[in-house]
């Protein structure tokens, strides 16, 4: 079997026996994105020389007899939202084209410690605003099932990569959906951590009560493992927790005993594919096979948790991202005007329609006059979000329903459409609003062979049991180990 169609967890043991050198397998990822690259589009900057130096620098560690970490020798690429000293990060945009930062972001920091080799920056939506990675400034990614189709977003790049066999492992972002959506349009695993469990620090922020780092990967067990490399308090970031962070990859395999999920109706209702609803039926009737018992609940206040986040995201990248005026960051347009006139044209030209978008929308529902009737509305319908699952809980261990209303849509199909696209994150939203964890994990195909994501959603801090729970319908199916039917670039 190739390098690249191996594990993370497979890739450390590998190297661990001496069957394999942290050099060869940086060689084939390089090697695969290079090959796959013209047709997927899942990154905006590779340099194949200093991944090759990361891999040397490990292979030399394990030469010396020196410690390594649990990410030895492992390819992983980053999000471009990231920060990475020394490497370009535009967050997608035209405005952050030449921003080249002086630090790496925590998770960043983290991976390195690991002994991680970093292959490159993935794309997104820009500034992480989208559903389908069509946002991006520079292009989109394309879905590696059928390469017409998007591979959802804004972490398009990141699950594209994975799933395309570009690289094993990849960290994306979640604001309202951003991991788990294109996790499951692409057919891997994606994981939104509780907020406050994996450091911001670093992360060039969109919503800052809404973002949240975590791991892409083809299985639970590899999700485990990077979300275990990159986790934990770090003081740099207000909102981070100081929680212990178990050891999920030692755990991972043991089923949950007496597993109760909760299936909230809610989530089965108008809209939903036909298609998408019988894979996840289907799905839970394999946890009652192995076990697990199913809980009627509700989440009453669901139906408005998208009409809420589209207030409260918006709302917090108007004031994020008003430090791009061309004067102190970002890109500065090359006519000679006034302060006023070169503030407005720098945003105009270095955003984009759907960044511009979103920041009217949150100047107008922070404005004097509107912040009670929309924002502080808002604000109220979160917390109701957030008592629906406090109360489901009290009979449930996770909650499940499917990840996204429809498999991949092509490209260009909702772009006219902000509403339509808006839509694919209804079910994803309310656990950023709420704070929870919640991990998608491939449960079927469509008759066009096109993935389907599970949605798994946990209280906070309760990762062990959600990736857990992930791991026992997992290892009782073989969705996960499918792979794109056509090699791209072959």
């Amino acid at each position: 079997m190739s390098l690249t169609e191996l594990t993370a967890a497979e890739l450390v043991a590998l190297q661990a026996a001496g069957k394999a050198s942290a050099a060869e397998v940086a060689e084939a990822f390089l090697a695969a994105v290079r090959d796959r690259e013209p047709v997927l589009h899942s990154f905006l900057h590779v340099d194949e020389d200093d991944a090759r130096r990361q891999a040397a620098a490990v292979d030399a560690k394990r030469a010396s007899g020196q410690p390594l970490g649990p990410l030895a020798g492992v390819p992983v690429a980053v999000k471009d939202v990231l920060c990475t000293k020394g490497v370009r990060t535009t967050c997608g945009s035209r405005m952050l084209e030449r921003f080249v930062p002086p630090y790496d972001a925590h998770a960043v920091e983290r991976l390195r410690a690991a002994d991680a080799v970093l292959l490159g920056k993935t794309n997104l939506d820009e500034f992480a605003m989208g559903s389908s990675t069509e946002n991006s400034a520079f292009g989109p990614t394309r879905n590696p099932w059928d390469p017409a189709r998007t591979p959802g977003g804004s972490s398009g790049g990141s699950a594209a990569a994975v799933a395309g066999g570009q690289a094993p492992l990849a960290l994306g972002t979640d604001t309202g959906g951003s991991i788990r959506q294109p996790a499951a349009l692409c057919g891997v695993v994606g994981l939104k951590p509780t907020y406050g469990r994996v450091s911001r620090y670093g992360l060039v922020a969109f919503a800052s009560s809404l973002d949240q780092v975590g791991p892409f990967a083809r299985t639970v067990g590899d999700a485990a493992l990077l979300l275990e490399a990159v986790a934990g308090h770090d003081g740099r970031d207000s909102t981070s927790v100081a929680e212990p962070v178990p050891a999920y990859s030692k755990t991972v395999n043991e089923p949950v005993k007496g597993l109760r999920i909760g299936v909230p109706r809610e989530f089965f209702g108008e809209g939903l594919d036909a298609e998408v609803e019988a894979a996840v039926r289907q799905a839970l009737k394999e946890y009652e096979r192995l076990g697990a018992t199913l809980v009627d609940v509700s989440l009453p206040h669901s139906p408005y948790a998208l009409a809420a986040y589209y207030v409260v995201a918006p709302a917090e990248a108007s004031s994020n991202l008003a430090r791009f005026d061309g004067m102190h960051f970002g890109h500065r347009t090359k006519d000679k005007l006034g302060l006023i006139e070169t503030v407005s044209r720098s945003r105009a030209e270095g955003f984009g329609p759907e960044v511009q978008r979103r920041v009217l929308i949150g100047s107008y529902v922070l404005s004097s006059g509107y912040k009670d009737a929309y924002y502080l509305q808002a604000l109220k319908v979160r917390r109701r979000v957030k008592g629906d699952f406090d109360a489901a809980f009290q009979s449930c261990d996770v909650i499940a329903g499917p990840t996204t209303p429809t498999p991949a849509f092509v490209i260009g199909e909702k772009a006219a459409d902000p509403l339509a696209m808006y839509l694919s994150d209804v079910y994803t939203v309310s656990a950023n609003l709420a704070g929870l964890p919640g991990l998608s994990l491939p449960c079927g195909f469509t008759k066009s062979n096109l993935p389907i994501g599970l949605q798994l959603l946990a209280p906070p801090f309760a990762e062990e049991t959600l990736l857990r729970a992930a791991r026992m319908v997992e290892a009782a199916t073989d969705w996960h180990a499918r792979r794109p039917p056509v090699k791209i670039g072959a």
